[in-house]
């Protein structure tokens, strides 16, 4: 795990759980959002998002979340950093996004749910706009 603060000075950047197992696209997330003056953290798989959650004395901001990760292949880890993080904003990033598996990332509190794959720069817009339906 990788914690990366973010840069500009007068600006209050989000902090950002990212949650990836894949290391080329989790690293392309991470530059992304933290040359953007974000903070990000980083997590390969879903027991390090959970120690991420327990391990910082504030929620982050918002979460983006592969739905399938080496531990983790439905939509339990979503339930288990709902229950971790009320607060943050979680954004389900999918290769697999059946009907069933948005239309239950959704009632479990997802904001949004983005098909893989995406354009980085479509990735930030959608975590301030997921961020801000959430009332901060």
């Amino acid at each position: 795990m990788r914690v990366f603060p973010h840069m500009a000075e007068n600006f209050r950047g989000l902090r950002v759980l990212v949650v990836e197992d894949e290391l080329l696209i989790r690293w392309s997330i991470v530059e992304t959002l933290a040359h953007a003056g974000h903070t990000v953290i980083e997590a390969e798989n879903g027991a390090a998002a959970i120690l991420a959650l327990k391990n910082h004395d504030a929620p982050p901001d918002a979460i983006v979340l592969d739905y399938r990760l080496p531990d983790s292949s439905d939509l339990t880890l979503l339930s288990t950093i709902r229950r971790l993080a009320p607060e943050s904003a979680v954004v389900l990033m999918t290769a697999f996004g059946t009907p069933e598996v948005v239309k239950g990332a959704l009632e479990l509190g997802a904001c949004r749910v983005l098909h893989k794959p995406f354009e980085m720069h479509d990735l930030e817009p959608l975590l301030l706009e997921a961020r801000s339906s959430r009332g901060h």
